[in-house]
C-alpha cells in the first residue's frame, strides 16, 4: 500500500489536502453532499473546480474506526484508482492507495 495524498478535515465537515502519483499531484478537496439513494456516494472529490471522485462512509471490523472509501477517476486515468482516507499515527488524514 502506498500513500498518494494526505489531508486536514476542517471543522465544515471538508477535507483539504493533495494527491500524488508519477502523474497526478493536485491540490484537492472532499466535501460532503447530499445522497440522492443508499448508494450514493457522502462525499464528491474535487480539484480546480472539476469533480473526479466520491467517496463513502465505512467503519473498519475490527475497531469501529471510521475512514472514508475513495474511488478516483479521470479520462486520464487507465482504470480508476480505489484508496482508503484514515487517520494517521501523528493525526493526519492519509490517502493510501489499494489495487
Amino acid at each position: 500500500m502506498a500513500q498518494i495524498g494526505s489531508f486536514t478535515r476542517g471543522e465544515n465537515g471538508v477535507y483539504t489536502g493533495e494527491i500524488r502519483t508519477l502523474t497526478l499531484r493536485v491540490k484537492a478537496t472532499i466535501r460532503p453532499c447530499e445522497r440522492e439513494h443508499d448508494k450514493a456516494p457522502d462525499h464528491r472529490v474535487s480539484a480546480n473546480g472539476v469533480e473526479f471522485g466520491a467517496c463513502w462512509t465505512k467503519a473498519a471490523r475490527e475497531t469501529g474506526a471510521e475512514y472514508l472509501s475513495v474511488k478516483l477517476d479521470d479520462p486520464s486515468f487507465p482504470a480508476p484508482i480505489y484508496a482508503t482516507l484514515s487517520q494517521g499515527d501523528e493525526g493526519e488524514l492519509k490517502l493510501i492507495w489499494s489495487r
